[in-house]
């Protein structure tokens, strides 16, 4: 298995990116918190596609994600409310000048948010990533 296919790979990338998270929101770069924060997400999810299935799509996409997750028969535990608030933020965190969010810019609370949604998504991973 090659390490594009790793679930371990994917989510030593999802912990590095959390740990990023934290530490701009720590320093209050806002855009950064939130882009690494939605990269943990997605890295930690794509590690559970691949857990069960030889690839995964090529996506940024947190719901298209989910919804692959559920067609396997895994609980991604993230709302609705959740997968938008963080399919805002990939496209435009990349591409200065834009704000990681559409309509605003992050302030801490939102940031808050996303880095709680992230911890959660990565701890249960990790759960089921370890129950086989």
């Amino acid at each position: 298995m090659s390490d594009s296919q790793d679930p371990t790979t994917w989510m030593q990338f999802a912990t590095e990116n959390m740990l990023v998270a934290r530490m701009g929101l720590e320093n209050g770069w806002l855009n950064s918190c939130l882009q690494n924060a939605q990269q943990a997400v997605e890295k930690a999810l794509k590690a559970l596609i691949l857990s069960r299935t030889p690839s995964v799509k090529r996506t940024h996409n947190i719901r298209e994600l989910v919804q692959s997750l559920a067609h396997i028969g895994i609980a991604a535990g993230l709302t609705d409310d959740e997968c938008e608030l963080l399919d805002t933020i990939y496209f435009p965190s990349k591409y200065p000048p834009d704000s990681a969010l559409p309509y605003s810019s992050p302030d801490a609370a939102v940031c808050g948010q996303c880095l709680n949604i992230a911890e959660r998504v990565l701890a249960s991973a990790e759960k089921i990533l370890a129950a086989g």
